[in-house]
């Protein structure tokens, strides 16, 4: 069957746009049809009676505006490529028109330039996102396109997420059940006790994903900063002075940052040969005062969105514009848990500990990490000189990618790691502790050692899978064979290994 590719499509075909991964590519046949790619990415047909005129990019790019998922970088290249007449005209033809005034206002909104429009602009207020198909923001009312600006974001940084059947799904799933389910599951003072060890886990794990091992003293600050995520405007917490003051905070003295960074860096690996693997290319020192401040105009516009929602934008935000050179994942994922406790979906002294699950599952966060380098790396052009730095060659024309993220993979990531914690891991983690406490007191009825001995015990056990290991025989002379045996009887009972 002969499709003819239309809306976005046919824009990325006629004006040769690269780099881009379109999540919604529109064709014109005889008949209409739907098909969802191994990729995740929607091909839809539409009959005939849709087909925007052929040879007219402005009828196409109104086409994909009213079927296409909307993708602000996209559409800035598709802007750049436009003449400025062209946008004017159109817009003039019907300037009453829901997509004329959509359109006007998206120009305008990505370049910075104004339209010269000589008919008056009418009609009444249209939402610029439907709500059924985006995450939308708290509206700002745009009177010279009579539209009500729901982005959730500023010209400076706005990231687009996509309301697909998988995320609508996820977010119908309560954390604060949950949360609530588990204190009924376990009692006050299991998950007293779970507290300190939660905290001391995400900490651990966050460390161990950069393949790091902190010093006590560096543990026990990440630890307090957890300890203390929610309690500042979250404002505050994006400004430039406090961050900083996190970084210091969390990484080697030598590496401490005096403020956001003002050179070039990337993320990569080194290969035999002094060789190096670039994975991702972070936004030109440039762009980063104003993308950090375009993030923090984010936090400002999404106070109505669902938490785990603004989790997740604002903490992948962060560590993909990357605004130091080092302790950026590790501020990335304490911002989840700030935004979590803040917004009181998570009490204050209690901490899902995600990190924990991303290391369990590494390859699922890194794959969600490439899923906006790599497209990204298609696009970019750099140079790198003789001592390793880098220099991007196209940075006006990158800016928008950085700028105008789609993170609806993050968001949808983000969203099932927290679930998987308070479904999983969390309860694990509660049993453990639940039955550790049991196994403790049981072993001291066979004998009443020290706390210190039982502890020791209990962790050969539990090294083993239940069985004491006979070369440890000799730290535990003082008990019989029986009363061993009858110690690794009870642990295996009570942790149901028998």
């Amino acid at each position: 069957m002969n499709y003819k590719p239309a809306g976005a499509q046919w824009l990325k075909e006629k004006f040769n746009i690269s780099g881009y991964v379109l999540t919604h590519c529109s064709y014109i046949g005889s008949k209409d049809s739907i098909e969802i790619t191994n990729k995740g990415n929607i091909e839809q047909v539409y009959s005939r009676k849709y087909a925007p005129n052929d040879d007219m990019p402005m009828s196409h790019l109104e086409f994909s505006l009213k079927y296409d998922d909307l993708n602000l970088a996209f559409l800035k290249q598709i802007f750049d490529n436009i003449l400025v007449e062209e946008v004017e005209r159109f817009i003039e033809l019907s300037p009453s028109g829901k997509y004329s005034r959509k359109i006007g206002f998206l120009f305008e909104f990505l370049t910075g330039k104004q339209l010269m429009i000589r008919k008056p602009i009418s009609g009444n207020y249209v939402d610029l996102l439907e709500d059924e198909r985006y995450i939308t923001g708290d509206i700002f009312k745009n009177t010279r396109w009579r539209i009500n600006d729901n982005l959730l974001g500023t010209a400076s940084y706005c990231p687009i997420i996509r309301k697909t059947n998988k995320l609508k799904e996820l977010l119908r799933q309560d954390i604060v059940a949950s949360i609530e389910q588990l204190k009924i599951e376990f009692s006050a003072a299991v998950f007293h006790r779970a507290i300190n060890y939660l905290y001391n886990k995400e900490t651990k794990s966050s460390y161990e994903i950069e393949k790091e091992h902190p010093t006590p003293d560096r543990m026990e600050k990440f630890v307090a900063l957890l300890t203390q995520a929610g309690t500042e405007d979250v404002g505050e917490m994006l400004d430039e002075q406090r961050l900083t003051q996190l970084q210091n905070a969390i990484v080697d003295s030598r590496f401490a940052a005096d403020g956001f960074r003002n050179f070039q860096n990337y993320i990569g690996q080194s290969l035999p040969g002094y060789l190096d693997m670039v994975h991702y290319i972070c936004p030109p020192p440039v762009f980063v005062k104003s993308l950090m401040k375009g993030l923090a105009e984010v936090s400002s516009k999404t106070i109505s969105v669902p938490s785990e929602i603004r989790a997740a934008v604002i903490s992948f935000g962060f560590v993909f514009i990357h605004p130091f050179e080092d302790g950026n994942g590790r501020i990335h994922r304490f911002l989840i848990h700030d935004i979590l406790v803040r917004d009181g979906v998570v009490p204050n002294g209690l901490i899902i500990p995600v990190s924990a699950h991303m290391l369990n599952n590494i390859r699922d966060y890194d794959a969600i990490l490439e899923r906006y380098s790599k497209p990204l790396m298609q696009l970019i052009k750099y140079t790198k000189n003789e001592a390793g730095g880098i220099e991007v060659l196209n940075s006006e024309k990158v800016d928008a990618y950085f700028r105008f993220p789609d993170l609806t993979e993050q968001c949808i990531y983000l969203v099932e790691t927290i679930h998987a914690t308070l479904k999983k891991d969390m309860p694990e983690e509660l049993l453990f502790i639940q039955r550790y406490d049991e196994v403790k007191r049981a072993l001291q009825d066979v004998v009443d050692m020290p706390d210190r001995n039982i502890n020791l015990m209990i962790m050969f056990l539990h090294q083993n899978k239940g069985v004491f290991p006979k070369r440890r025989r000799e730290q535990f002379s003082k008990l019989s064979d029986e009363e061993i045996e009858m110690m690794q009887s009870e642990y295996r009972k009570i942790f149901e290994l028998e």
